[in-house]
């Protein structure tokens, strides 16, 4: 059994590149998809809005994950999605567990 376990997270972690991918194909793709918006803004629209507003990293990942930690209409930079999917809900999640998502996020190029 423990052979099964260990082999298991070695293919998990052979397959995601560090525990932020896997916090984020875990967690956040279920409504973000990459590139495609179903019932929720695509995780690149999310990012080129983000990251058009906060270029620099540390103030990326800041707005990012204190929005994400408690969603506001009124402090949304995506106000058209909101319209269109409604708000995203709370999802319960630590604040330091959002900041390394929203690291991965500023660091992945999606379109690949």
């Amino acid at each position: 059994m423990r052979i099964i376990f260990i082999v298991s997270l070695t293919i998990i972690y052979s397959y995601a590149n560090n525990y932020n991918e896997l916090f984020f194909n875990g967690n956040c793709v279920t409504c973000h998809f990459k590139n495609k918006s179903v019932s929720a803004p695509s995780i690149t629209q999310i990012k080129y809005r983000y990251i058009n507003a906060f270029p620099n990293k540390e103030d990326f990942i800041n707005y990012m994950s204190i929005w994400v930690k408690k969603p506001n209409a009124e402090t949304s930079l995506m106000h058209d999605a909101i319209k269109e999917y409604e708000i995203m809900p709370e999802l319960g999640f630590d604040l330091n567990t959002l900041k390394d998502i929203s690291q991965y996020i500023y660091e992945t190029d999606f379109k690949k």
